[in-house]
């Protein structure tokens, strides 16, 4: 079955078109769900995140924060890219990011310094806007001196506009 999975998942990646510069223009993205959703002490989430033309060929600069409904709080800085499928009108776009988190209220996660890695799946439509879900994961990678690294998973939905013109 693993193997499977594997082939498939191979065979859409080879389908893909990466995004590159002048193909997308720079994209604001608005997002609410669920922090921790795999705990018993879930909260609201909201997100905002820019996310640049790709540079270097495909990859995207991005910059955010996040907030939830216990005063926790995230503001991170890192790096995206796209994959497009029939006919540009499906959009994955995996992430990685590093920043800085305050628990406020909400789930101690081990340490200020937490990676965030995941991806959002979109439907782009023709004015270049898109609307989807994405799944996060935040984590210190255990870098905390007490060893200390729950993690938190977050659903959101999403909707992203372009700002700015494709390539200017």
């Amino acid at each position: 079955m693993r193997t499977l999975a594997s082939a498939l998942v191979a065979i859409a990646l080879a389908c893909a078109a990466p995004a590159r510069a002048g193909e997308t223009p720079n994209m604001l993205d608005v997002s609410a769900g669920v922090f921790d959703m795999l705990d018993d002490g879930s909260a609201a989430e909201f997100r905002l995140e820019w996310r640049g033309r790709p540079m270097l060929g495909w990859l995207r600069p991005m910059v955010g924060v996040m907030g939830t409904s216990d005063a926790a709080a995230y503001g991170y800085a890192g790096l995206a890219f796209e994959l497009w499928w029939f006919d540009k009108r499906v959009v994955l776009t995996p992430s990685a990011a590093v920043g800085a988190y305050h628990k406020g209220d909400g789930k101690d996660l081990g340490h200020t310094l937490e990676f965030r890695t995941g991806a959002a799946l979109h439907y782009r439509f023709d004015n270049d806007s898109r609307l989807g879900i994405s799944l996060h994961h935040l984590s210190n990678a255990g870098i905390s001196k007490n060893r200390k690294n729950p993690g938190s998973e977050s659903l959101m939905i999403t909707y992203a506009w372009p700002i700015g013109v494709p390539g200017k």
